[in-house]
This record gives C-alpha cells, sequence and structure tokens, in this order.
C-alpha cells in the first residue's frame, strides 16, 4: 500500500490544511472552552445554589444537552439560531448567523454541560470550613465563592478542564457536516480535489493523534505538579 502512497499531495497540502483548517480549529476549540467554562461555571453556582427553582432549571439543561448526540446539537442550533435572530430582532426573515456563529455557541452551551459538572465536583471539594469562616469574617455568598471557593476549586479542577478541552479539541471536527473548512474538513477538500482519501485521512488522523497525545502528556505533567503543590 506504501508503494502507491502519496506523500506529495501532503506536502503540496500542509499550508492550507494548517493555515486554514488548524487555525479555525484551535480558535473554535479556544473559544469554545472558554465561553463554555464562564457558562458552566454559572451552572453549576446555580445547581449550588439555595434556590430550587435555579437549581432545578440548570439540572433540566444539564441533563437534557447530555443526553443528545453533539452532531444532532449542531444541526438543531445551525437551522435554529436564525429563527430565534428573527423572533428577538421581529424581522421579516431568519436573520443570517453563519456556520461559525451557529457552532460556537453549539460548542458553547454544549460544553458548557460538562464543564458545570467539573466546576460543581471542584467547589465541592472545597471544605465546607472555608466557607464557614469566609461568612463569619462578613463576606457575602458572591465574594466567598469570588474569593475563598472558586480559586481553589479551578486549581483543583485545572487537570479534568484540561482534558476536556482537548476532547473539545477532537469533537470540533463534527462541524464537518456543516462544510465548514476546519482541519479535517480542508483536508476532506483536499481528499476529493485530489482523489487520495487514504492519504489525507490517515494525515489528518496522525495529526489529531499527536495534538491530543502530547496536550495529555502535558496535563498529566501539570497534575503531577499540583499534586506535589497540595
Amino acid at each position: 500500500m506504501l508503494a502507491n502512497f502519496d506523500f506529495d499531495v501532503i506536502r503540496r497540502s500542509l499550508a492550507y490544511l494548517f493555515i486554514d483548517g488548524m487555525t479555525f480549529t484551535l480558535t473554535l476549540t479556544a473559544l469554545s472552552s472558554l465561553g463554555g467554562l464562564v457558562f458552566g461555571t454559572l451552572i453549576a453556582l446555580m445547581r449550588l445554589s439555595g434556590n430550587r427553582v435555579l437549581a432545578w432549571i440548570a439540572a433540566i439543561y444539564v441533563d437534557f444537552l447530555r443526553s443528545l448526540p453533539l452532531v444532532l446539537v449542531i444541526f438543531w442550533f445551525y437551522f435554529l439560531v436564525p429563527y430565534i435572530g428573527q423572533w428577538i430582532t421581529g424581522a421579516s426573515r431568519p436573520i443570517s448567523v453563519g456556520a461559525f456563529a451557529s457552532s460556537l455557541i453549539t460548542f458553547v452551551m454544549f460544553e458548557a454541560t460538562y464543564f458545570s459538572e467539573i466546576m460543581r465536583a471542584g467547589i465541592q471539594s472545597i471544605s465546607r470550613g472555608q466557607p464557614a469562616a469566609a461568612s463569619a469574617l462578613g463576606l457575602t455568598y458572591s465574594q466567598t465563592m469570588r474569593y475563598v471557593v472558586l480559586p481553589q476549586a479551578f486549581r483543583n479542577m485545572l487537570p479534568v478542564l484540561l482534558t476536556q478541552t482537548i476532547v473539545l479539541f477532537q469533537d470540533t471536527s463534527l462541524v464537518y457536516v456543516l462544510s465548514i473548512t476546519d482541519f479535517l474538513g480542508a483536508a476532506s477538500k483536499v481528499a476529493q480535489r485530489d482523489g487520495r482519501l487514504v492519504e489525507m485521512y490517515l494525515f489528518a488522523a496522525l495529526v489529531y493523534f499527536i495534538i491530543s497525545c502530547v496536550a495529555s502528556f502535558s496535563v498529566r505533567q501539570l497534575q503531577s505538579r499540583i499534586a506535589i503543590v497540595r
């Protein structure tokens, strides 16, 4: 098989694959993880609050989205968001949102469910004596969370958060179904154009494998350092 393997098609496509494709993939991963972390933290605080209504809403949201396949959610938001925009703005036609905005909204809202569970576990791992001590010092609930609980919880959960980001990086390849030129989409276009499916898909798999392995190794190193500091 290697005798017919065309390495040159990979070499000719490197600029397109990494400048266009990988740049989009990394941008989507970074924005989605940041937005998902912020939104997920809010959901975690809602679930841990004393307000039963907020806790119930957050629990329903998490359970509902986590029970759906991600690719279905991608399609759902891609076709639904323009109509939501029409309803909010009162326009006569669906608002043109675009594939990138739809995919970003999808990943932020979907990944927030996983980040929220990670943050909830991190918050619950903090000793109850610390919030009690903060309350005794006169700190409000929001100040206690902001200055005492969340910094420690974030540090404890950082390896898990980064691991979920690696999973998010892999999941971004699903935007291929929207014909977006991410890394996998770029590889697919080159494969179909030159008729070299084996070469391009093997190369794409190798790149995802290398990046994920290097990132996972870095997370393990970070986890060891955090364990030593404790």
